[in-house]
């Protein structure tokens, strides 16, 4: 097994290294340059994700698909990824993991887009879509498809489930002092719950949970910056100054060179929101929507909450937290880093933050759930739904009671072989990108129903 371990150790350096990074902040820029810049268009798509399209074709609301999304995306990537970023990348890498959400905002956008543009409806009226269906249905190349829902099948067990569950279970009985075999079994039973009434079920708990979780995350958030207002200043300077200039060591933060900090932030900016894995997509193919474009807005919206509005504020908190009071925070990396940052906060802090993490890491629990689901489906069929479901809610269970060093190894390789054949739609599908932004964006339709022929397939 250690050797196993090992040679995946390996291969992560190669999957998540330069060249993976560059590709994919490549493709957000390529993207923000092909679309005209479609961030410009933020505020129009936050009004939009909060406006119900029930008259047109689609499983769940465009903020329920919305919503769904962020639940798995909105995760420890927002808490403790960020935390990791400062700690090996200086405050610097919180810019570079903020300007990867600015910039993924174009990719999010893109990938929704084709999602929608390509999804199909099984014979029960389900709406199915996706890269897999991208990359057959607009490609027409379906062995790139199977691969992706390969991968993105192993990638869910692992980073969307066993690891997530582990990291709730550790904080409860550290905090708590409850037995894992006891959380472990709550979280087993309401995944269960929730999952088995499928993709509305999902999307009706992360419409009610999603919101409140992330807004008692950002006002605890806010309070620390009340608390820390003579160093909120003097951080954000730092923060600028840090990701264009090396970062000596001194003041509570490690040194840290240019190179480091974009590291260390793009790489955490790209596993918080997601944008060019191709998960989100799933989702918003399941959408009441009436054209492309307009899902495809709703779901951009997701990375500008997950990493330009949270990352951004957690690590302005982090930065200065450590400046107020670098000795409280000298060597502390992940998890503890951020912990000492809402220890500020008298008696309600650590439960703020123990919340927050409790609630972000059970709904992106449920939100890969369908992701797999999906992923399987495509493979063998609606057969293996319940099957899928089952094995599911078994592996939150034994997930919480076991060390996961492997599998958090694992479901990072999986990740970057997801993003592949995801970027390659993107890219090569780039001209469809386009044509369909103009047909409704530029020529001013956003309101046009689409009148391209949903293909119906029997599963």
């Amino acid at each position: 097994m250690q050797t196993f371990h090992n040679v995946i150790i390996w291969a992560n350096g190669y999957l998540w290294g330069a060249p993976m990074l560059i590709i994919l902040f490549g493709t957000h820029l390529f993207l923000t340059y092909r679309t005209r810049f479609i961030q410009k268009y933020i505020f129009k798509a936050i009004k939009l994700s909060v406006t119900k399209d029930a008259s047109a074709e689609g499983d769940v609301s465009q903020f329920g698909a919305l919503t769904t999304a962020l639940a798995a995306t909105i995760g420890t990537g927002n808490i403790v990824g960020v935390a990791t970023a400062v700690a090996l990348g200086g405050p610097g890498a919180v810019l570079w993991c903020w300007l990867t959400g600015v910039f993924g905002i174009a990719t999010k956008y893109s990938e929704a887009l084709l999602a929608v543009k390509y999804r199909v409806k099984t014979s029960d009226g389900t709406m199915l879509g996706g890269p897999m269906y991208a990359l057959e249905n607009g490609l027409g190349q379906k062995w790139l498809a199977v691969l992706f829902s390969i991968f993105t099948a192993i990638a869910a067990f692992g980073i969307g489930n066993a690891v997530q569950a582990n990291s709730v279970s550790s904080m409860v009985y550290e905090t708590f002092h409850i037995s894992p075999y006891i959380s472990g079994a709550i979280m087993a039973i309401l995944t269960g719950i929730v999952i088995i009434g499928g993709v509305k079920s999902i999307a009706n708990v992360c419409e009610k949970l999603v919101p409140f979780m992330a807004i008692v995350y950002v006002l605890g958030c806010i309070i620390i910056l009340v608390m820390n207002s003579a160093y909120v200043g003097p951080a954000i300077a730092l923060i600028f100054k840090s990701a264009f200039t090396p970062q000596a060591a001194g003041g509570g933060f490690a040194g840290a060179s240019i190179m480091m900090a974009a590291r260390y932030g793009i790489s955490r900016g790209l596993f918080s929101n997601e944008s060019g894995l191709g998960s989100a997509p799933i989702v918003a193919a399941a959408a009441q929507t009436r054209n492309p474009v307009r899902q495809a807005l709703v779901s951009a919206t997701g990375t500008f909450w997950d990493t330009v509005v949270v990352c951004a504020m957690t690590g302005i908190v982090l930065v200065s937290s450590i400046m107020s009071n670098p000795s409280a925070t000298q060597g502390l990396q992940g998890s503890a880093l951020t912990k000492a940052a809402f220890a500020q906060i008298p008696v309600i802090g650590p439960l703020v933050l123990t919340f927050g993490l409790l609630t972000f890491v059970f709904s992106t629990i449920l939100g890969w759930s369908y992701y797999g689901e999906r992923a399987i489906e495509y493979l063998f069929g609606k057969v293996a739904i319940m099957p899928y479901r089952m094995v599911w809610v078994i592996v939150v269970f034994f997930g919480s009671i076991m060390a996961l060093p492997v599998v958090w190894d694992m479901a990072d390789a999986m990740n970057a072989l997801m993003a592949l054949p995801n970027l390659i739609a993107l890219i090569l599908l780039s001209g469809v990108i386009v044509a369909e932004t103009k047909k409704y964006l530029w020529d001013d339709n956003l309101d046009g129903i689409s009148t391209d022929p949903i293909r119906v397939i029997k599963n």
